[in-house]
């Protein structure tokens, strides 16, 4: 997940050595950043994230999931869809290491709670942008389900007023059959039919309804929610 850069150290205060390069010597992650890392061929700073996955890596069937959903990823281009430039297995140290573009603002939902005073309009605008990028995912064929979306995987750069939908390792084709079978999201945004495992792409409108109550109301949608699951199940 691109990081919220305006937590990060000052880079005119850091060195710009880096403690990691890729297989092809492109890109160099930062000493001074988690997930900040520098594109030598572009001149471009851009985000370096590592995932731990060291079970999945073990399974063959999960394996060639993962390699399915990271080409998938490579052929998403769109204006409201995060950039994604490289990606590769460590498998020395069980790790899926990710390369997209990088935000200068964070999440919606941090850049929501931070700027209190936003005018209808521009709620609209966002909201705009993030189903724009929904039509795109959805116009597929077949189509692409994010299955997680959230204000948390919604990235925003606040100079542009420009957002765009990120997160999107969970994403799933739909195959013949047109329905994913596998639970996968945050259960304030999870539509009903998800616990069905038999669902379609309108799970992600269900969500983006989901984020305009949170960013109407600065918070969750159905806060006791997570909190009736978790009874419930035991």
């Amino acid at each position: 997940m691109p990081p919220d850069s305006s937590s990060e150290p000052d880079p005119e205060d850091s060195d710009t050595e880096f403690v990691e390069i890729d297989p092809s010597g492109r890109y160099g992650r930062l000493w001074a950043f988690r997930y900040r890392a520098f594109d030598e061929l572009e001149g471009i700073e851009v985000a370096w994230n590592q995932v731990k996955v060291a079970d999945l890596l073990r399974n063959s069937e999960d394996v060639d999931r993962l390699y399915s959903e990271v080409n998938l990823l490579k052929t998403l281009k769109h204006k409201n869809i995060i950039k994604f430039y490289n990606s590769w297995v460590d498998m020395k140290k069980d790790n899926i290491n990710f390369i997209t573009e990088i935000f200068t603002s964070g999440t919606l939902r941090q850049y929501r709670k931070k700027h209190k005073h936003v005018d209808l309009r521009a709620l609209k605008k966002w909201s705009r942008q993030i189903l724009e990028g929904l039509f795109y995912l959805h116009s597929h064929d077949p189509p692409v389900i994010h299955r997680d979306l959230k204000c948390d995987n919604i990235f925003v750069n606040g100079n542009q007023g420009e957002v765009k939908i990120g997160d999107l390792g969970l994403a799933a084709i739909l195959h013949q059959a047109r329905s994913a079978h596998s639970v996968i999201g945050t259960p304030e945004f999870m539509a009903p039919e998800l616990y069905e495992e038999e669902y379609n792409e309108l799970v992600d409108i269900y969500a983006f309804g989901m984020c305009l109550l949170e960013l109407v109301t600065f918070e969750y949608p159905y806060v006791n929610v997570r909190m009736l699951l978790k009874y419930t199940r035991k």
